[in-house]
């Protein structure tokens, strides 16, 4: 039987060729499980926004991975000491840090399953696939949880500047076009360095380091967190809940089987089993999508209405202000809402909704960027810098939504 070539290259569209190293990331990300996120937008629905954003988690997993790459190359330049087996078990960590998303991402977080976040899933996913593969992914999984006495390899995977961050801005600004966020991520791994097993900047790479949380912020007000997408977020989520509740209540709707299985079962931490998460891995956007396209006409007016926006993109208006809005002004355009439409007031309370959004672009702290300055003195960012902006964006801006009809 002809043996198969499994050091592939792939073409990205952001770092050109990435390589995959051995056969055993190869089989990883041949896994099933990783080839699900395929089908899984990186960004949810931020393409009603940006057309462009239709890129997923599998392409952001490869780019991840990549810098990691580069990232331990720099560090063993610079003569820190990682051993192949450091080095294979931080590149499968990277890869399947964001393995436990569900569909449309941060959306479905807690539509799906409750009280169980998609890092921990993500965690669930990586011992699955370490039984498959005869416990070779054991140092992946404990740099992952930070139990590895080496530090700053759990914070290469997640921190205030780790992989998973200098990817994610970057091409989520490729695929959007929104340039504010292209932030120069090959120079601030070049500037990386380990001091007392921790992950510091040196001196030069303060701009960089200005520039990355800068874009940080603004990709955060135009982007995640823009009027549109945060519409169409807040309505997917209530699709599922009002789907839950109508399949709770007895009646019977169109959905793929394992749709169906997760609206029928409230599943929690304390009963996501091996057998659950099997099911979990078999749904994805394409799921959604068409139990939604399904929905648009059933009998129930407000799981129709729903999901007749979000297919056809004739969202709810949406306001947002510093203040928060008056519970006054919500039940008066509640109460018109279901008076015009003859429904309950519980059943339009599922159009008038109020909520909070948070922007803040460095936590001081936690985690703490790090710059090492020519005399070994090493210093917060923040203290660092001499752009007062950056002490801003070390503090949560918080606004206030309200969504209505139009």
């Amino acid at each position: 039987m002809k043996k198969r070539n499994k050091l592939k290259i792939l073409n990205d569209p952001i770092y050109g060729f990435i390589t995959i190293p051995n056969e055993l990331i190869f089989d990883l990300i041949e896994h099933r499980y990783f080839q699900r996120l395929r089908r899984i937008t990186q960004m949810g629905l931020s393409y009603l926004v940006y057309p462009g954003a239709h890129h997923t988690r599998f392409h952001h997993a490869l780019g991840c991975m990549h810098l990691m790459q580069n990232a331990i190359r720099v560090l063993r330049f610079k003569d820190i000491e990682i051993s192949d087996k450091e080095e294979e078990a931080l590149l499968i960590a990277i890869l399947l840090h964001d393995i436990g998303h569900g569909p449309f991402s941060h959306a479905m977080e807690h539509s799906i399953v409750h009280g169980i976040s998609h890092e921990a899933i993500s965690l669930m996913f990586m011992e699955e696939i370490n039984k498959e593969f005869e416990d070779k992914l054991d140092l992946a999984i404990k740099i992952f949880k930070g139990e590895y006495h080496r530090n700053f390899l759990h914070q290469l995977i997640s921190s205030q500047l780790d992989m998973d961050r200098l990817d994610y801005l970057k091409r989520d600004s490729f695929y959007t076009g929104v340039a504010e966020g292209n932030i120069n991520s090959e120079r601030l791994i070049t500037m990386l360095s380990v001091v007392n097993d921790e992950l510091v900047v040196e001196e030069k790479g303060i701009y960089s380091v200005e520039k990355f949380l800068l874009a940080r912020r603004l990709m955060y007000w135009q982007v995640y967190l823009h009027k549109t997408g945060l519409v169409a977020e807040q309505l997917l989520i209530r699709v599922l809940k009002r789907a839950k509740e109508l399949v709770e209540g007895g009646k019977k709707l169109a959905g793929s089987k394992n749709l169906v299985f997760f609206l029928e079962n409230k599943i929690t931490a304390e009963n996501f089993t091996p057998k659950i998460l099997d099911t979990f891995a078999t749904l994805d956007d394409y799921d959604i999508i068409t139990a939604m396209k399904e929905w648009t006409s059933c009998d129930d007016f407000v799981l129709r209405t729903l999901s007749r926006m979000i297919i056809n993109r004739d969202l709810l208006k949406i306001k947002i202000k510093k203040k928060a809005f008056s519970e006054e002004k919500l039940d008066k355009l509640t109460k018109n809402y279901a008076d015009l439409n003859e429904i309950s007031m519980e059943e339009a309370s599922y159009f008038i909704f109020s909520g909070s959004i948070a922007n803040q672009a460095y936590h001081q702290n936690k985690q703490n960027i790090n710059i090492l300055y020519k005399s070994k003195k090493i210093v917060d960012v923040v203290k660092a810098t001499d752009q007062f902006n950056l002490k801003a964006l070390s503090k949560p801006v918080t606004k206030y939504f309200m969504c209505y009809p139009k």
